[in-house]
């Protein structure tokens, strides 16, 4: 079966033919059985899954001409998994990249008793599993600062034309096994409420979704923004690229713990 090509091709420029022969041999995800059952919200953490809260910050749209003029390439066609070749497995994602927006962060667990979430990283929603398996039939949902270095240019696009020069693009989803898994920006959501019911769609997902989240604006209860992402292929990713140095960083403005075993937050 073959892998459709971005929706919007204005955003990602022209694709050449060896990049388009390639992308038609990308492997479609493969389904598996999704036990929706045991999903929950840690109320106790809440806020830290749905509210990843930044200063004000203010960052000009990268312009679309800007974006148009950015590359995207694939490895060559031997490292494509083959379709239909294996069941997919439940693998760790440990780094994001949206390469037509100059993202690109390692992928961490929220750290225990999570106050506020880490700078220079995505984090993934706990929902009843430790983590969001990419290629499964759920959602993979990842949440970082609106900051500089971070989810800033999601933040800055939607807020031009509600986003659309973000439709079509690719984002990579790398994995502990390897592989790197590619979606396409299809949706983007803004004013998002910041309650358990912002939650609700994603956690329902009963197909392969990618969900990024950052805040609007500098509060707990500030709107937040979300962009949904459907799979596109699979292909093999060295090891180095799939294994990220980067391990975040407690942010400089973090609130202070409130208790001994508290993460996310500055000790006294």
């Amino acid at each position: 079966m073959q892998s459709r090509r971005p929706s919007r091709s204005r955003i990602l420029g022209p694709i050449p033919s060896p990049i388009a022969r390639l992308a038609a041999e990308l492997s479609v995800l493969i389904p598996a059985l999704f036990v929706a059952a045991g999903v929950f919200l840690v109320a106790a953490g809440l806020l830290n899954y749905v509210q990843p809260l930044a200063k004000a910050t203010t960052a000009s749209p990268i312009p679309t001409a800007q974006l148009t003029s950015l590359p995207y390439t694939l490895p060559p066609s031997g490292s494509a998994v083959p379709s239909g070749s294996a069941a997919v497995q439940a693998s760790v994602a440990t780094r994001v990249v949206i390469p037509a927006l100059g993202i690109d962060l390692p992928v961490l667990a929220a750290p225990p008793n999570e106050q506020f979430p880490l700078c220079d990283a995505a984090e993934y929603l706990v929902a009843g599993k430790a983590m969001g398996y990419p290629g499964l039939p759920q959602a993979v949902y990842l949440y970082a600062h609106a900051r500089t270095g971070m989810f800033l240019p999601l933040l800055t696009q939607s807020q031009v034309d509600d986003g659309q020069a973000m439709i079509g693009m690719w984002v990579e989803v790398y994995t502990d096994d390897n592989q790197r898994h590619i979606y396409e920006i299809g949706q983007v959501i803004r004013h998002v409420p910041a309650t358990a019911a912002a939650l609700v769609t994603a956690l329902a997902v009963t197909t392969d979704q990618l969900w990024l989240q950052t805040s609007e604006g500098p509060y707990e209860s500030s709107m937040k923004l979300q962009v949904v992402a459907k799979p596109v292929g699979e292909i093999a990713a060295a090891p180095a690229d799939a294994h990220p140095a980067g391990q975040g960083s407690v942010c400089p403005d973090a609130p202070f713990c409130t208790t001994s075993d508290a993460g996310g937050c500055r000790q006294r």
